[in-house]
């Protein structure tokens, strides 16, 4: 039996629907510019290139229902509804509805001096997520995607949007990087990302799949 120097930290995991069980999370990977007009949107070019990769930790995940402290260190944080994906020992194990958290102010400093994008995305409660559906429960070939702040639809797009379909993602992940049982995939966001405030309530959903619903304290 190993001995730690102190107690470590219980491991993060999602509730699973209809199960007492929980998904243990290993790591989290996050694609970004995976729609067209999301990429316009941020004055980018749409054509289809080499997707793009980055992480968070497995502490920055959120469960639905929770209140999120505005993070440290910036004025200017915004919303990005995603498709999550957990992978199981047999390929997908399921899906789930995700918002990722950016300090875009941070970003974009990042960007103007050719920096990573760490600060940005990875701090605490910046990966909020749903309670995952079993793969088997849920046909997403004509699925849409919509993010509502305080009520109002600020995100909607369709999951068949994605420039980098959710297999494609999942083939170059394991081509390139250590993908294991335990670890999400957040697949990007469509157009209409924008910030959030003191007060704000964010309420995600797929059809299909389980709610996302946090709120900024």
């Amino acid at each position: 039996m190993t001995e730690f120097a102190f107690t470590p930290a219980e491991p993060r995991s999602l509730p699973i629907a209809g199960s007492s069980k929980r998904f243990p999370v290993r790591r989290i990977y996050c694609v970004g510019k995976n729609y067209a007009e999301h990429i316009k949107e941020m004055g980018g070019d749409a054509a289809r290139s080499e997707p793009i990769f980055f992480t968070k930790a497995a502490e920055t995940l959120v469960d639905s229902g929770h209140n999120i402290p505005y993070p440290p260190n910036t004025k200017n944080v915004h919303y990005e509804v995603e498709l999550v994906v957990a992978i199981g020992p047999d390929g997908i194990f399921g899906y789930g509805v995700g918002i990722d958290l950016t300090r875009r102010d941070l970003q974009a400093d990042a960007k103007s001096k050719g920096g990573p994008w760490s600060r940005a995305k990875n701090f605490h409660c910046s990966a909020p997520c749903s309670a995952l559906t079993p793969a088997t429960n849920v046909d997403l070939s004509k699925a849409h995607i919509v993010l509502r702040k305080n009520g109002d639809i600020v995100q909607h797009g369709a999951l068949a949007d994605m420039i980098w379909s959710v297999d494609e993602i999942i083939d170059r992940l394991r081509q390139d990087m250590d993908l294991q049982p335990g670890d999400l995939i957040y697949t990007g966001t469509p157009e209409g990302v924008g910030p959030v405030i003191v007060g704000d309530e964010l309420s995600g959903g797929i059809e299909g799949l389980e709610r996302i619903t946090v709120r900024f304290v």
